[in-house]
């Protein structure tokens, strides 16, 4: 374990640190034109890694058809296959213990919408928990013909709680003050309008290793993702209702996960990277967001809705920066990636809450997507990203 968490600060370490233009606008209370020499770096909001891989050699077939992966602590457990055949429609099945995660794939395993191919085989469909069991069926669900087989070659697991930890407190940081942000059932009976918006933002695994944060845009196929988390969609896991029931809980619910379709548009300008997802009919029950293509007023109350640090979903509605009360946008036409790109907030995020989406307490609509850190820390304002994909929508 020791020499787990060194490799991992060491990593951590090397990850490049990217530094914001600096600030040249009003912020709330004080006009700034530049910040000074001694001032708090802003960075791009990092991409946490949460996971790694392992090669293993494990071939299922007539004779061992089926086989259980454990790596005690680990919060999911991911799975890549090779020399897949299945005869006279078999399946693998690729499921938590209880069965109440599965995910089963045939021989066109495409079709499944929870595989991604690649030059040698295919990843399944991440298992969340520390448990995964790997199964070749017959389609009825008995025995699997004897010339059916698969080789699993290699897994991703999920860090434990220390290595996360480790990961986090490694990472740059953007908690502002104290840390305020909750899990998002917290404010299921205070702030029923907040919350409301909580189901449409998801977590992003991107190839099994790091996150971000996404959300769905409108009443179609569409979701919004920072351009820094990715460009291309190979790899990457959407997963909605990473929540946990309770306040203060560590257990989730139910988790729906579909995979990265297609990208529509991305722009490193805006650091944005609008796409599509699979098996979209899955989403429906977790409804979507609202852009509100307009720059905020400076003091304009405001949240931040996102997986810092890859936890369960958490809600930055207050500031202690501010006397304990809400966020609010404390500038505007802040530089960002391009000139006055963003606006800025001490509403705390972490590593992993790249593509949050930010909310106007007003409108309860979007008025930027996170993807600086630093303190103040900052969104793209969505009035510019809107004007460039509205077209798309």
């Amino acid at each position: 374990m020791r020499r787990t968490l060194q490799l991992l600060a060491a990593t951590l370490l090397a990850a490049p640190l990217v530094v914001a233009p600096q600030l040249m606008t009003t912020q709330l209370g004080a006009p700034v034109l530049a910040p000074p020499a001694n001032a708090a770096p802003r960075h791009v909001e990092q991409t946490q890694k949460v996971g790694e891989d392992e090669a293993v050699s494990v071939v299922l077939d007539g004779t061992t058809p089926s086989t259980t992966l454990h790596r005690p602590g680990s919060w999911y457990l991911k799975a890549h296959f090779t020399d897949l055949r299945l005869v006279g429609g078999d399946v693998l099945a690729v499921s938590d213990p209880t069965g109440a995660e599965s995910y089963r794939y045939t021989a066109d395993v495409a079709a499944s919408g929870t595989a991604t191919t690649d030059a040698t085989g295919f990843w399944a469909m991440s298992v969340t928990g520390d448990t995964a069991v790997l199964a070749l069926r017959g389609k009825d669900g008995g025995p699997a013909h004897p010339d059916s087989r698969v080789a699993l070659d290699k897994v991703t697991r999920g860090y434990t709680d220390a290595e996360l930890s480790a990961a986090a407190e490694m990472a740059p940081r953007s908690i502002c003050g104290g840390n305020d942000y909750r899990d998002a059932v917290c404010y299921q009976s205070s702030n029923p309008a907040e919350f409301g918006k909580t189901p449409a933002v998801a977590k992003l695994l991107r190839n099994g290793g790091s996150l971000c944060t996404a959300w769905r845009v409108g009443p179609t196929n569409r979701m919004l993702t920072n351009n820094h988390c990715f460009t291309s969609g190979t790899g990457i896991e959407v997963w909605f209702n990473y929540q946990c029931p309770t306040c203060g809980g560590t257990a989730t619910a139910a988790v729906t996960k579909v995979l990265v379709s297609s990208v529509l548009r991305t722009n490193a300008a805006l650091d944005y990277t609008l796409f599509s997802v699979t098996n979209f009919a899955s989403l429906a029950s977790f409804g979507y967001l609202e852009l509100d293509a307009r720059v905020p007023a400076v003091g304009e109350e405001m949240y931040v809705i996102g997986h810092p640090a890859g936890k369960l979903k958490k809600v930055s509605l207050r500031d202690d920066q501010n006397g304990g009360g809400y966020c609010v946008v404390s500038a505007v036409r802040v530089n960002g990636s391009s000139s006055q790109s963003d606006i800025a907030y001490r509403c705390d995020t972490e590593g992993g809450s790249s593509g949050s989406p930010v909310l106007s307490r007003r409108t309860n609509k979007v008025i930027g997507l996170h993807h600086y850190g630093g303190c103040p820390n900052q969104g793209v304002r969505i009035d510019l990203v809107a004007a460039q994909i509205s077209g798309l929508m």
